[in-house]
């Protein structure tokens, strides 16, 4: 069977190997494409952790002068990739949550009250050019003060390749898998530039989260289905018990 992610590069690899592992050929259709942004910690803050909201946050420092001070703050990750892509970035101390933004402000907070970080702290952000929801002001709600650095934007792509259009018309996908709403909206936008929308929303649809699931739905599909935890070990696992009753 042959499974098309639309996860961004370079992390549909290692879901890619995934896959493998479990018997299944993947197709790879990157929805959106990573671009650091320039900017400048001008604030002369002194944090007391840093939040990692994505692992292109990590990404987007990677060359940065500000990375070396970051990198020995307490590092509050969303889940166990963004840490992995931290730790091998040089960040030595991590906090990971259980894969959510919700999941990560209640680390936060509890490393304040355990006094991991200091109470009423002051938090470097690492953020995308488009947030899902606004973290800083959650935290802000809490006592914390938050200075967001926009660091990287995804840019949708404006079509799907040829060979992806050609697998979705002759049959030779059997479902999609989603990580982020922004993802699925730009895999929707495409397949609908492409001509394929209707085939490629007929499809079974795999994703991360029902604010994912939403998208497609939205969209028109009707075969989705949500994992039931966001992490890709969840996910993979809900494509495995979906197919197996095909």
């Amino acid at each position: 069977m042959t499974i098309l992610i639309t996860r961004p590069a370079p992390d549909n690899a290692k879901t890619a190997q995934a896959l493998a592992a479990r018997g299944y050929q993947a197709l790879l259709s990157p929805t959106l494409r990573f671009e650091a942004m320039p900017f400048y910690d001008d604030h002369g803050a002194a944090y007391d952790g840093v939040i990692l909201t994505s692992a292109n946050a990590v990404r987007a420092v990677e060359n940065h002068e500000f990375k070396a001070r970051l990198a020995e703050l307490p590092a509050f990750a969303v889940g166990e990739n963004t840490a992995d892509v931290a730790r091998a970035a040089g960040f030595r101390n991590i906090i990971t949550a259980k894969g959510d933004a919700g999941m990560l402000r209640d680390a936060v907070v509890k490393s304040a009250d355990v006094n991991t970080i200091k109470k009423r702290g002051t938090l470097c952000y690492l953020a995308g050019a488009d947030l899902a929801r606004d973290l800083a002001a959650e935290l802000g709600e809490r006592g914390f003060t938050v200075i967001t650095h926009t660091a990287y934007r995804m840019i949708p792509v404006e079509s799907l390749p040829q060979n992806v259009t050609d697998a979705f018309r002759t049959g030779g996908v059997e479902a999609v898998l989603h990580f982020s709403r922004r993802s699925a909206r730009a895999f929707v936008g495409a397949a609908r530039a492409g001509g394929v929308e209707v085939s490629a929303l007929a499809l079974r649809q795999y994703c991360i989260s029902d604010a994912v699931g939403m998208v497609v739905r939205d969209a028109g599909a009707t075969r989705v289905a949500v994992s039931p935890a966001p992490n890709e070990t969840a996910l993979l696992d809900t494509l495995d018990k979906g197919l197996k009753k095909v």
